[in-house]
């Protein structure tokens, strides 16, 4: 379930970015998974979709919007639900800007694959 009371008001400005992404107009499908995808086939949707996110302009804004709002479902700047899931429990905020409108990237990848070679605890 969405956290609605973490989204930002209706203000254009805040909401801006989306008109910007290059899922723009593409096919939602590509982003959120099908009831019971599974496997291989999830891999291959979300590595597709990864690749649009990684040519993004506006990934930054995006990943940090599905932060914020704690996102449950599908892939946003560039981050499955599951690497969400994760940054949640490791900690993103000292990734983002000072008004938590962007995040940085390379820091929020370096932080998962830090996390998966991190030996079990």
């Amino acid at each position: 379930m969405a956290h609605f009371r973490r989204l930002p008001g209706p203000i254009a400005d805040v909401w801006d970015w989306q008109h910007h992404g290059a899922c723009k107009g593409r096919d939602s499908l590509q982003f959120f998974h099908p009831d019971g995808e599974r496997g291989s086939s999830r891999g291959r949707r979300e590595s597709a979709a990864k690749q649009v996110c990684n040519r993004c302009p506006v990934r930054s804004e995006c990943a940090a919007h599905a932060l914020t709002t704690r996102e449950p479902y599908g892939v946003w700047g560039g981050f499955t639900e599951h690497e969400r899931s994760q940054l949640l429990q490791l900690g993103w905020r000292e990734c983002a800007d000072r008004r938590g409108e962007r995040v940085d990237v390379q820091r929020l990848e370096a932080r998962l694959s830090e996390d998966v070679s991190a030996p079990a605890r």
